[in-house]
């Protein structure tokens, strides 16, 4: 499990629980998130979840409350408290890649699960198309192999978060050494994975055009190379920042961009703009003074 950042900003409730994977499944986990509600009081606005457009796919389980989807009224726009709301299929949610950024709301004490898979890894083990889960949300039970749903039903009925990582692990552990290409990648930002991706979809059968390589990659990964190295800009992006603002106390934003590999800070401005739907200080300053949002402020 990550520790909690020192710089935690006073007012606001843990944000939860990081759990990186054991070393042998780090080509397959990217991490887990949970988080508790209970026990805490929150306003209708604190109720609200953001969560960036992501290359991964997802598994995620209810232990107590329930979230549901909130709707935006126009594209451009997020959602709110008063916003529109759709309830989740399913007791288990499988969601696949998301090219946009998504936000819920808990109506009441909630406390939740949610473990990413890379979408690539997930195809090898269960044999779902992450191309057709992409910006999608739906039942697990529609989906997984018989297995799969056994491992859900026993993670959803052990007492912590503890023994349901150690469950989870020990199910996928036998099962991605029996199917993990043959040289997987040891680390898992989201640069890395896409310039790996390349380099076995060259590699892995006859016919190197730029089109059959593109292919190959959209049906491991869902989505295609140039938005994958998106993600990968943004992630180093993010993560500059923080370093930037542990080490200065301040963020330069065209210096983050520069370093990330964006043509200018208008560039960053877009691109972080579309994948979490907010500015880039405007998502600096949610993620110290927002409760909703907890799920980058667990990554810092």
């Amino acid at each position: 499990m990550a520790p909690l950042s020192p710089r935690h900003p006073a007012g606001l409730i843990p944000s939860g629980e990081l759990w990186l994977p054991r070393a042998s499944l780090t080509a397959c986990l990217r991490a887990a998130m949970a988080r508790s509600t209970v026990g805490h009081t929150l306003s209708d606005a604190q109720r609200i979840n953001r969560f960036p457009a992501s290359p991964l796919c997802s598994l995620s389980w209810w232990f107590e409350g329930r979230s549901e989807a909130l709707v935006a009224e126009r594209p451009d726009t997020m959602p709110t408290q008063h916003s529109p709301r759709e309830a989740y299929p399913g007791r288990w949610v499988l969601a696949g890649p998301q090219t946009r950024p998504t936000s819920s709301y808990c109506a009441g004490p909630t406390h939740a699960m949610m473990v990413m898979f890379m979408p690539d890894a997930l195809h090898q083990l269960t044999g779902v198309d992450p191309g057709a889960l992409t910006d999608r949300m739906v039942d697990a039970q529609s989906l997984l192999p018989p297995d799969w749903l056994a491992l859900c039903a026993a993670v959803q009925n052990l007492p912590d978060n503890t023994a349901r990582m150690q469950c989870l692990e020990d199910f996928l552990e036998p099962r991605w050494q029996a199917c993990r290409p043959a040289q997987p990648l040891p680390t898992q930002r989201y640069g890395d994975w896409a310039a790996h991706l390349a380099q076995r979809a060259a590699l892995s059968a006859p016919g190197r055009s730029l089109r059959q390589l593109e292919r190959r990659i959209k049906r491991w990964a869902g989505l295609p190379l140039r938005e994958l190295r998106g993600f990968g800009k943004a992630e180093q992006a993010f993560f500059d920042t923080i370093a930037a603002d542990a080490a200065q106390g301040s963020v330069k934003w065209a210096d983050v961009a520069a370093g990330a590999g964006f043509s200018d800070q208008s560039h960053l401005c877009r691109v972080t703009r579309r994948i979490t739907g907010y500015a880039p200080q405007a998502l600096y300053d949610g993620i110290y003074g927002d409760e909703a949002f907890w799920a980058y402020r667990i990554w810092v």
